[in-house]
């Protein structure tokens, strides 16, 4: 729809500092201003439910203005028919964004299905990232206590400490080994499923009908 962005500067400045409970700072003029059928195509065109003409009708509705509902939906209409695409539907999924179940009946099905190819390769990615993240973590951990096994060390050492501070470094210095034995158990465990897992991913990628 040629100019549909300009046509919607008024109300998109009006908007841009409002809460997406409405637009509660449009004008009168704004209000009568707006061409209705390109709002319900912007909207429509990025997928806003149709309950969002709610916020506009309670905005204008304090200056005594009803917004064109007929114009309205007949662009939303027109503008959910460029978002349900299925490539569209993909590119949502995969970025784990949520689908409201907007798209006309014969278009959902499509919209659908490569939406929850997308919402797969975003779960295999994220279990990438996860297991990887979780290695890195476990490894500074492991830095961290080799860091604090010389600090507890240096301070067993030390003859102007008590019995009973030195018992407590001594049950210290216990548990961080015992922690350092748990992670380095651990790590190999997490490399290895994090093979399987880059493996998974790679594998899923060759079959998806998509560009991500």
């Amino acid at each position: 729809m040629q100019g549909f962005h300009s046509k919607l500067l008024a109300i998109g400045l009006a908007c841009v500092t409002a809460t997406v409970a409405g637009c509660s700072s449009m004008s009168a003029n704004e209000c009568m201003a707006t061409d209705w059928r390109t709002v319900g195509y912007e909207d429509g065109v990025v997928g806003y439910s149709g309950n969002r003409i709610g916020q506009y009708r309670k905005s204008c509705g304090k200056h005594g203005i009803s917004p064109d509902l007929a114009e309205y939906q007949a662009g939303r209409e027109q503008g959910l028919r460029e978002f349900c695409k299925p490539l569209n539907g993909f590119r949502i999924g995969s970025r784990g964004n949520g689908y409201n179940g907007v798209c006309p009946a014969d278009l959902d099905a499509d919209f659908v299905d490569a939406y929850q190819t997308g919402r797969q390769l975003h779960t295999l990615r994220s279990r990438v990232g996860s297991t990887a993240a979780e290695i890195d973590s476990m490894r500074a951990e492991m830095d961290s206590i080799d860091a604090g096994l010389v600090s507890v060390a240096a301070q067993i050492l030390d003859t102007t400490i008590t019995n009973e501070q030195r018992a407590q470094l001594l049950v210290d210095s216990k548990h961080m080994a015992e922690r350092k034995g748990e992670i380095r158990a651990r790590i190999p465990q997490l490399e290895d499923d994090l093979l399987i897992y880059r493996r998974e991913l790679d594998d899923y990628r060759a079959t998806l009908p998509y560009v991500e």
